[in-house]
């Protein structure tokens, strides 16, 4: 580990690190990223967050628990009823943390940039040599 990402690492600190454990874990499964696509400006009750899933019901409610226990699906139940929305703030702690890196990563497209450009001043230029363009001409001259 280079010495800047162990020291973000430690800024972190263990307290936000378990939650980032919990928000990335969660968004790590394909069902459960569709699951907060369909929660995005609403609020459903789990029977029709279920409808649009080749999955059981029950299979969709695990989902949902594991997103509740991030923090990022708020639900509320009424007898047998509950009710899930989106809450985007873990996902904006997730940002707040990857965006710290974005710096390492810019570094990086910078070089990449530079080799780039210095591999194009190196290259010979298209034009077509002059012996190349004399073999064509006599090879179409032969066939008329």
């Amino acid at each position: 580990m280079t010495p800047q990402l162990q020291l973000a690492a430690e800024e972190a600190g263990p307290h936000d690190g378990t939650r980032l454990d919990g928000v990335f874990g969660a968004l790590a499964d394909p069902v459960r990223r569709a699951i907060l696509v369909e929660l995005d400006g609403h609020e459903l009750l789990v029977s029709e967050i279920a409808a649009p899933f080749e999955i059981s019901l029950q299979a969709v409610s695990k989902h949902i628990q594991v997103l509740v226990r991030a923090g990022l699906v708020r639900q509320e139940r009424t007898g047998r009823i509950s009710r899930c929305r989106l809450d985007a703030g873990p996902i904006y702690e997730a940002a707040v943390w990857l965006n710290r890196y974005s710096k390492y990563w810019q570094e990086q497209f910078d070089l990449l940039a530079a080799v780039l450009e210095d591999i194009g001043d190196k290259r010979p230029s298209k034009a077509r040599p002059a012996a190349r363009r004399g073999r064509r001409q006599r090879k179409s001259r032969g066939r008329l």
